[in-house]
């Protein structure tokens, strides 16, 4: 049963760092693509970072480029997503999600498995 769990989230002030994290299994992060997908209340989920299995390929949103960084660390099965400078538009619930290729777009069809999310609050 695949299954991804994300921890992390909380609140932060604006300006400050905040580090997620998602538990996943060795295959999938060796064989799949995975990502770090945000909903804020009443918008779309939005594609916010991507990291290949296979060639170090990274992909940012706009909005997070420069700010957010992802990883993962094969040893521990886990995918990390390193929130810093944050803004009070990042809140939102954050969802980490497997792939179907290597190089997914910023799309949900291009994502089969996702986690529960974990809830990301930016407040002073």
């Amino acid at each position: 049963q695949v299954q991804l769990v994300e921890s992390g989230g909380g609140l932060v002030q604006p300006g400050g760092s905040l580090r997620l994290s998602c538990s996943a299994s060795a295959f999938m992060l060796t064989y799949h693509a995975m990502g770090w997908w945000r909903q804020a209340p009443g918008k779309k989920r939005e594609g916010v970072a991507f990291m290949s299995a296979s060639d170090g390929w990274t992909y940012y949103s706009p909005s997070v480029k420069g700010r957010f960084t992802i990883s993962k660390d094969r040893n521990k099965q886990m995918v990390h997503l390193q929130m810093d400078s944050v803004e009070s538009e990042d809140a939102g619930v954050y969802y980490c999600a497997s792939a179907f290729s290597d190089h997914p777009d910023p799309v949900e069809s291009d994502f089969h498995y996702w986690g529960p999310g974990t809830q990301v609050t930016v407040s002073s």
